[in-house]
């Protein structure tokens, strides 16, 4: 029987302010199985974000466990985050986080050429194609339009073909008509190459799309919806 892609027990996270300690995770407790797709929702602040920050060891949770794949993401240091990130994981955040200075080619070549891959930018460009952009490859980010630019932030994350795709409000910074042209994207990358999809998001009908949601209230996650097995 193969790794839950992630296995979470008793997950905690407390930050410091001015006016004090603040706990934002009180104990979450969650299991994504392979190929799922997991959207998760809550009010502004609650969590959300931070919790998928802490799935993809991109911060690190005050205490509890944080599996993925088997391995112990709470016990590695941050060069073997950053290698296990660049071997098994896509990120796509609200801003896309593209470098200026190179093109969408380049960009989406950038995490295969860490990886040593010597067809980075064959794979790259053939990435690009399969999204619409195959004749956007020589221009930079600011020649392109929002939805441009999650699309190239999206080929960047799907081309070394992760496990996991972890993606932090996608649409948040595009308009109604473009979002739903990003959602239809990323729901068949997911497909695609069978990975398994967290998704953060505000949107009910984003989320409603994933096979699974969670809530984040409280400092706790609660199973949502769970979509019907026919």
């Amino acid at each position: 029987m193969s790794d839950p892609a992630f296995a979470l027990k008793d997950v905690h996270l407390s930050l410091s302010s001015k006016a004090g300690r603040v706990d934002i995770l009180k104990g979450v407790d969650l299991t994504v199985n392979p190929g799922e797709s997991l959207g998760i929702v809550g009010p502004s602040g609650s969590g959300k974000s931070s919790l998928l920050m802490i799935m993809g060891g991109l911060e690190r949770a005050t205490s509890g466990s944080v599996l993925a794949h088997g391995s112990d993401l709470t016990a590695m240091g941050e060069d073997q985050l950053a290698r296990f990130r660049r071997d098994n994981m896509g990120v796509v955040f609200q801003s896309f986080h593209l470098i200026p200075t190179m093109t969408a080619l380049e960009n989406v070549a950038a995490p295969l050429e860490l990886a040593g891959d010597r067809d980075a930018f064959d794979r790259a460009a053939e990435e690009l194609a399969a999204l619409g952009l195959g004749d956007r490859g020589d221009h930079y980010p600011a020649q392109l339009s929002g939805g441009e630019q999650q699309r190239v932030a999206l080929a960047r994350a799907s081309a070394p073909r992760p496990k996991i795709l972890l993606a932090d409000e996608p649409t948040g910074n595009l308009d109604t008509n473009t979002g739903a042209v990003i959602v239809d994207v990323l729901f068949d990358l997911q497909k695609r190459h069978g990975a398994t999809l967290v998704m953060v998001t505000h949107a009910p009908e984003l989320a409603d799309m994933c096979y699974r949601t969670i809530r984040i209230e409280d400092g706790l996650a609660r199973e949502s919806r769970v979509e019907a097995v026919a």
